[in-house]
C-alpha cells in the first residue's frame, strides 16, 4: 500500500510505516490541485490541517482506504462523504489528552494567582502584593462541557484538588469515578469554572453566546481549549467587561487563520480582540494545548498503531 504524507510529523511516523511494509512519498509543498492530480495513485494519505479534504478532493481518491490526521478533530475533512466512500477516517485524541488536560489546569491556575499580571509587574519594578492576591482552586465547581479524550484528561488532573467535577455531554453515561455527568441546565446552576473540551460541529459553532453566558447562575471562569468557533468573541469580552465571566484562558480563537498576523495591523484588528489582548485577567496561547514534544510523538504513534490495526 502506498501513503502520502502532506505534513512533517515525528520521524517515527514514516519509519515505522515502512517498517510494516508500506511506501511512503512525502510531499510538503504542492498546491491542493497539484495534489489531487496524483491522488489517485495512493491508498491513504496522512495530514494534519494542511488543507480541507472535501468532495471534490476524496472523488479523485479513487483507490483512497484511509486518511490519517495527526491530531485529535477531523473538522477539516468532509467525514460523511469519506465514509460514504468506505474510507477509514483516522485520528489520534489519544495522542495529546494529556497535553491538553495539563496545558487546561495550567491556565486555570495562572488565571487564579494571576501569575501573569505579577511577572509582568516585577520584571517591571512593581511589588504589588495585595493586588495580586489569588484565589484557590479548592471548594471550587469546574464545569466540563465534553466528555471525551480531552475533557476526561482535564478531570483526571483535577483529582488532586478538594473540587467538585461536573460533565455535560450529548453522549449518555460517560461519567466515571473523576466527573459526574449532569444536565446543562445543573452544570449551568453550579460551576464556578466551565472548561471546554468539544470539537467542531454545528452544535458548537457559537456555542459559548450571550444567551449561554448569562444562563449561569454564578459568576464564573472560562477555560477553551477547544475549539475558537465554540465561542463568540464579542459576547465574552461583554461578559468580561460586567464581570459574569470573572476571567478566560484561551488557548483557541475565533480569529485563527493564516494570516493571524495581519490582525495587528491599525485597519484589521476588531474591537472585542484589542480588548482581550489588553486584559489582564486573560490569558492567550496560540492553539498549542496539545501541542508538546511528547504528543508529536504519542500523536505519531497512535496513527501508526491505528492503521496497523486496520490494514496490517
Amino acid at each position: 500500500m502506498k501513503i502520502l504524507h502532506l505534513d512533517t510529523n515525528h520521524p517515527l511516523l514514516l519509519k515505522q510505516l515502512c517498517e510494516l511494509g508500506f511506501t511512503n512519498d512525502e510531499d510538503y509543498t504542492s498546491s491542493k490541485e497539484e495534489i489531487e492530480a496524483k491522488i489517485h495513485n495512493y491508498d491513504g494519505f496522512i495530514i494534519r490541517s494542511r488543507f480541507s479534504i472535501d468532495k471534490n478532493f476524496l472523488d479523485k481518491a479513487t483507490n483512497l482506504k484511509f486518511i490519517g490526521r495527526v491530531g485529535a478533530g477531523l473538522e477539516n475533512i468532509d467525514c460523511d462523504y469519506a465514509t460514504s466512500k468506505n474510507i477509514e477516517l483516522i485520528a489520534a485524541p489519544e495522542g495529546n489528552r494529556n497535553a491538553v488536560g495539563e496545558h487546561s489546569l495550567g491556565m486555570l491556575l495562572s488565571l487564579f494567582n494571576k501569575l501573569n499580571k505579577a511577572d509582568k509587574e516585577v520584571r517591571n519594578g512593581k511589588w504589588l502584593r495585595e493586588e495580586n492576591r489569588g484565589i484557590e482552586l479548592d471548594g471550587k465547581t469546574v464545569g466540563l462541557i465534553g466528555y471525551g479524550n480531552m475533557g476526561k484528561s482535564f478531570a483526571k488532573k483535577l483529582r488532586g484538588f478538594d473540587v467538585n467535577v461536573l460533565c455535560y455531554d450529548l453522549k449518555p453515561n460517560v461519567g466515571d469515578e473523576n466527573c459526574m455527568q449532569v444536565s446543562l441546565q445543573e452544570l449551568q446552576e453550579n460551576a464556578n469554572v466551565l472548561s471546554l473540551h468539544t470539537p467542531q460541529t454545528n452544535l458548537t459553532k457559537n456555542m459559548v453566546n450571550a444567551n449561554f453566558i448569562n444562563s449561569f447562575k454564578k459568576n464564573f471562569w472560562l477555560i477553551n481549549t477547544a475549539r475558537g468557533t465554540s465561542v463568540v468573541t464579542k459576547d465574552l469580552v461583554s461578559a468580561l467587561k460586567t464581570g459574569k465571566i470573572l476571567g478566560a484562558g484561551l488557548d483557541v480563537l475565533e480569529y485563527e487563520k493564516t494570516s493571524f498576523e495581519n490582525l495587528f495591523s491599525d485597519d484589521k484588528m476588531p474591537d472585542a480582540f484589542n480588548y482581550l489582548i489588553k486584559s489582564e485577567n486573560v490569558i492567550l496561547s496560540p492553539h498549542v494545548a496539545g501541542w508538546t514534544v511528547e504528543s508529536k510523538e504519542k500523536l505519531a504513534q497512535t496513527i501508526v498503531d491505528k492503521i496497523k490495526v486496520k490494514f496490517c
